[in-house]
């Protein structure tokens, strides 16, 4: 069969979805991806068939916008993005490859040119969830960006309800439904976030339920998978300069803001003192150089891009934004982590990564030199965060997340007769 995937986002949205997008290549399915034309020479690389979705070009755009990481405006830009940049073309693709009865559509959160695929081409799709926070519950509502952290569940939903009427409402629903008019398709009158985004067929939580148990109220088609962790291993190689620092001393801390964030200077600056004020060696990983202070302690070194499961289990802890890759990649390392979050998921993530007693979370505000060093080492020198990682690091490594999603894709696809019985996988 024919399996078109559809990432929207940075890395840490692509990453999971060629990971799927290579399983069920290797299972025999022809796969086309459709993303932004950054990720095309990853895919090229690792041989799959790439239609872009916007330009390198646009992408950079995108991630220079500030607002981009703030806790209100962060997630009004995404949607923004999406409608204006992603809707039609993304529609257009899929229209242009897809063929009944033998076609299957895998779509992330924003792809919503693919649930209009669905609605009018009849495409089955599979929608993506990479956090919990991107399924709605009323029952366990998630830690939103902007919203306290003490904020009792009935405050939340109010919050919630607020937030879907005044800022989700009004960007998506005006021109997806004149989208759909346009395609002889009803207007969308139910919750966009809570309903409209999840495939009716089958939703892929990415994630272990040990990590986010499923509420009572989430849909019934979600299926919770565990964290696929594909990180470019095979296909980009580790610096032989960053393997030579990796062995020269005791495991350096890593720090990352996330692949995307081009306003990172802060946030390396507070890890190169925080590692000067505990004696400690560091990592700082970014591919845009400009955010790195331009003298640093002895001991901390500046690399770009690595594969996350290569590095982490060589480091003593891990620094980051939030991202829900870039920590489920600090769980299969076994390693505490720190977490300085700004929007969209990662509040959520923190708090999570918090109750399961495997790290800390620290807001932005706060997020400098003396701070970060004393949290670092609490979570260097109490052995029950570093107790508790390895346990989750277990717990992951006996797990299957991309066997399991594609498991549950193959399954969808031959109940709808789209995979007959008895093809090559």
């Amino acid at each position: 069969m024919k399996v078109i995937v559809v990432p929207i986002g940075s890395s840490g949205d692509v990453h999971p979805l060629l990971g799927l997008a290579l399983e069920l290549r290797d299972r025999g399915h022809e796969i086309v991806v459709v993303t932004n034309g950054h990720f095309e020479p990853l895919a090229r690389k690792n041989g799959l068939a790439f239609e872009a979705l916007g330009t390198a070009e646009e992408y950079h755009e995108a991630i220079n916008d500030p607002d981009l990481w703030h806790p209100t405006k962060g997630t009004k830009k995404a949607l923004e993005w999406s409608m204006a940049r992603l809707l039609r073309p993304s529609y257009l693709i899929i229209q242009k490859h897809y063929v009944p009865g033998e076609t299957m559509l895998v779509g992330a959160t924003l792809s919503l040119g693919a649930r209009v695929a669905h609605d009018k081409l009849g495409a089955p799709l599979v929608t993506t969830q990479l956090q919990p926070l991107s399924i709605y519950s009323g029952v366990k509502p998630a830690r939103y960006p902007a919203i306290p952290a003490w904020a009792p569940n009935w405050l939340v939903r109010l919050m919630y309800k607020f937030g879907e009427r005044f800022v989700i409402d009004p960007i998506v629903k005006p021109p997806l439904n004149d989208f759909r008019r346009k395609h002889g398709l009803p207007p969308v009158t139910s919750s966009i976030f809570a309903e409209y985004l999840n495939s009716p067929q089958l939703v892929l939580g990415l994630f272990p339920e040990w990590f986010a148990e499923p509420p009572s109220d989430w849909p019934p088609q979600v299926r919770c998978t565990g964290f696929p962790l594909y990180d470019e291993k095979g296909v980009t190689a580790l610096d032989p300069q960053l393997d030579a620092f990796l062995n020269e001393g005791t495991p350096p801390i890593a720090f990352t803001p996330g692949s995307a964030m081009r306003h990172g200077l802060p946030f390396f600056t507070a890890a190169a003192e925080a590692c000067r004020t505990i004696g400690r060696r560091g990592l700082l990983l970014t591919r845009y150089p400009e955010n790195i202070p331009a003298e640093l302690p002895s001991g901390v070194r500046h690399f770009s891009y690595a594969p996350f499961s290569q590095v982490l289990p060589r480091c003593a802890a891990l620094v980051h934004h939030g991202g829900i890759g870039t920590m489920a990649q600090g769980f299969a390392a076994g390693i505490p982590q720190l977490i300085m979050p700004m929007a969209h998921d990662q509040p959520d993530n923190a708090g999570r990564i918090e109750r399961l007693g495997a790290g800390l979370s620290i807001p932005p505000k706060k997020f400098k030199g003396p701070a970060v060093a004393a949290i670092l080492r609490e979570l260097l020198e109490k052995p029950s965060y570093s107790e508790r990682s390895k346990e989750l690091a277990k717990k992951i490594a006996a797990d299957h997340p991309i066997k399991n999603a594609c498991d549950h894709i193959e399954a969808l696809a031959r109940k709808l007769g789209v995979l007959k019985e008895g093809a090559l996988r």
